[in-house]
């Protein structure tokens, strides 16, 4: 059976296919771009991936750790050695195992653990809830995606410094004008927007864009065959 054409991919015809669905992005295409070379960067390295932001930038931040830790739009089978692997540990189950399971890329939201957020702001400051866990989980081949889009949130500032104090590269997706936020990120992706509800409809597509690309360079076999 045939790819559909979604399949046949490559970073450049994820971008055109971005940029004729929402035109406005095309003024920023090269800042998506550098986004997504510095996961695919990233993840070659052994590193991971670590998102946050507050509300509806939240709930994108669980969102896009989603779609790259399972498969998005195309298979991720495992490789024949951790399958062996598996088979060696339990024939019957690892085996069974092997051929369910999909292959990942690490990422987290630092939104998702509501108990460790709490005792943060309880007990050290609550605009340190995202920078307290880039102390605790972050490592020099890792990159932040700080989604805000006024990029004033004190919390995704604060995550932001802490990022770029321990190496880690940070790209902020926003609105049009950046916000504080983009003095204190390395890649910026400011949607040209300006209202919460506009930015957020681009921040999305943006998002989906970046997880697309990063697929298509780690799973695509056509890809691999070249």
């Amino acid at each position: 059976m045939m790819k559909s054409e979604l399949f046949v991919m490559g970073k450049d015809t994820i971008l055109d296919q971005l940029c004729e669905r929402y035109p406005s992005l095309h003024q920023i295409r090269g800042f998506i771009e550098e986004a997504a070379a510095s996961l695919i960067t990233c993840f070659e390295s052994g590193g991971k991936l670590l998102i946050c932001g507050n509300g509806g930038s939240s709930a994108d931040s669980l969102h896009i750790a989603g779609e790259l830790m399972k498969s998005f739009e195309m298979k991720r089978p495992l490789s024949l050695i951790i399958k062996e692997k598996l088979a060696e540990v339990s024939p019957d189950r690892g085996t069974f195992i092997g051929h369910r399971l999909e292959a990942g890329l690490p990422a987290i939201s630092l939104a998702a653990n509501n108990p460790l957020i709490t005792a943060i702001s309880n007990d050290i400051d609550p605009d340190l809830i995202f920078a307290q866990q880039i102390i605790a989980l972050g490592k020099p081949n890792d990159v932040l995606i700080a989604v805000s889009t006024s990029g004033n949130s004190w919390n995704v500032i604060d995550a932001c410094i802490t990022a770029r104090a321990i190496g880690i590269k940070v790209a902020g997706i926003t609105g049009k004008t950046g916000g504080r936020m983009k003095d204190h990120c390395d890649i910026l992706v400011n949607v040209p927007e300006e209202s919460t509800a506009m930015i957020q409809e681009l921040h999305l597509p943006v998002l989906h864009a970046l997880c697309r690309i990063v697929e298509d360079n780690f799973f695509n076999t056509e890809n691999a065959e070249v």
